[in-house]
């Protein structure tokens, strides 16, 4: 897996028991899945579709750098199916992973569409 991009949780990004709250975690991991799957599938007309269980394994910290990993694990005629894990900069401890996140390439009227992807293995 590779780790494309890092995130230093301030304390804008704390919840109330002072740790990085889960909603920021995740909306900074779909932000970084659709810009990874926009670079695979070379198109920018991307969907969330679903996203599987969240297993949230430790906690950050204010002043932690996470680091956000990706990597496609199935590509199909119009989706994109990657996993991700959230981890410390410094420890590499575990902090999220997501074993699926599935986006979806939409045309011009908002309908699933096959990618360039799926012609080029066809």
């Amino acid at each position: 897996m590779k780790f494309y991009s890092r995130k230093w949780v301030k304390p804008e990004d704390l919840n109330a028991n002072g740790t990085l709250f889960g909603g920021r975690l995740l909306a900074w991991i779909d932000e970084e899945a659709v810009i990874y799957a926009m670079c695979q599938l070379d198109s920018k007309h991307l969907v969330t579709r679903f996203v599987s269980e969240i297993s949230f394994i430790n906690a950050a910290k204010h002043g932690d750098v996470i680091e956000l990993g990706l990597d496609t694990v199935g590509v199909g005629r119009t989706s994109i199916t990657l996993k991700c894990v959230a981890r410390n900069k410094v420890t590499k401890q575990e902090i999220l992973t997501i074993e699926r996140l599935v986006f979806v390439q939409l045309d011009e009227n908002g309908q699933p569409t096959a990618h360039k992807l799926s012609t080029e293995a066809e």
